[in-house]
């Protein structure tokens, strides 16, 4: 009785291997055969496609210009930031060309006086008078700065003028260029002396020059040292034109100064040693005449 039952266990564990090799190997030979779609299938393909197409290559579009944005975006803070950083250094590099120009501007100042025995006085021009063609001028040094009266400015170049007004920290210059102020002035080659005198339009008029003189074109123009205002050897400028009359006994000497007032930025005042006995001086008749008056 057992052995029937083992013998059917085994038959029917074989029946099952073979039934399952069986599925197998027919799946494995299967043809699988792709039936042809339907007209509405068709049709349907067709009329979704152009769409489907559409709808991809917009969201393609739309993905690559939020990413242009973004990247614009971007883009535009960072060159913000860089024309900011190089408006910076354009400013800073103005400020140190302007520093270096200033430099070699002292400099040819103080070189230019090394060799006049005065105390001398840097000083920066704040003003124009504008309603006299530069005429006059003003200057951030005073009183408390050691200036005096009718003190000498100059620059690299020559001659500025003469202090003719002083608060405690301002002056103004009486410049070259105005009629008001004369210089007695000589020509460098021939020694020939005058008057010069403002003109107009920036030049200076040189005037009681003899007709014999034989002064040129290009004669270089020079303080004579008498007046007790100016040193003697200060350039002037130079002889511009020249006009001798048929009559008289002078000739038309035009100096073009070789200081251009236009440009005029830095201005070395030279203070005489003898100034503050001067002004002390000045004081104590004031002080003398003020208790006479008093008696």
């Amino acid at each position: 009785m057992k052995l029937m039952e083992a013998e059917g266990k085994k038959l029917k564990i074989f029946i099952n291997i073979f039934v399952l090799a069986l599925s197998l190997y027919t799946v494995s030979k299967r043809e699988y055969n792709f039936d042809r779609m339907s007209v509405f299938e068709q049709l349907m393909i067709e009329s979704f496609a152009p769409i489907q197409r559409l709808a991809s290559s917009t969201q393609l579009s739309l993905g690559s210009l939020f990413d242009h944005y973004l990247a614009n975006v971007s883009a535009s803070k960072n060159n913000l930031v860089l024309r900011k950083k190089m408006e910076e250094l354009e400013s800073r590099l103005f400020t140190y060309e302007e520093i270096q120009l200033e430099n070699v501007r002292l400099k040819d100042l103080l070189d230019f006086s090394s060799d006049i025995p005065h105390k001398k006085v840097l000083a920066q021009v704040v003003a124009w008078d504008a309603s006299s063609d530069f005429q006059t001028l003003r200057i951030n040094k005073g009183l408390t700065d050691g200036l005096s009266l009718q003190s000498t400015v100059v620059t690299a170049k020559g001659l500025v003028g003469y202090v003719y007004r002083l608060t405690d920290h301002f002056a103004d210059i009486l410049t070259i260029l105005d009629p008001n102020n004369r210089t007695d002035v000589l020509v460098h080659r021939t020694r020939s002396h005058g008057i010069l005198e403002g003109y107009h339009d920036g030049r200076t008029l040189m005037k009681y020059v003899t007709r014999t003189e034989p002064v040129i074109l290009g004669d270089e123009v020079l303080t004579s040292g008498l007046g007790n205002i100016y040193p003697k050897g200060i350039p002037i400028g130079a002889v511009g034109r020249i006009e001798r009359e048929s009559y008289g006994i002078t000739q038309y000497v035009e100096v073009i100064p070789g200081v251009d007032f236009s440009r005029l930025e830095e201005v070395l005042v030279l203070v005489r040693p003898n100034d503050e006995d001067r002004r002390k001086e000045w004081q104590a008749l004031d002080m003398s005449d003020v208790e006479g008056g008093g008696e």
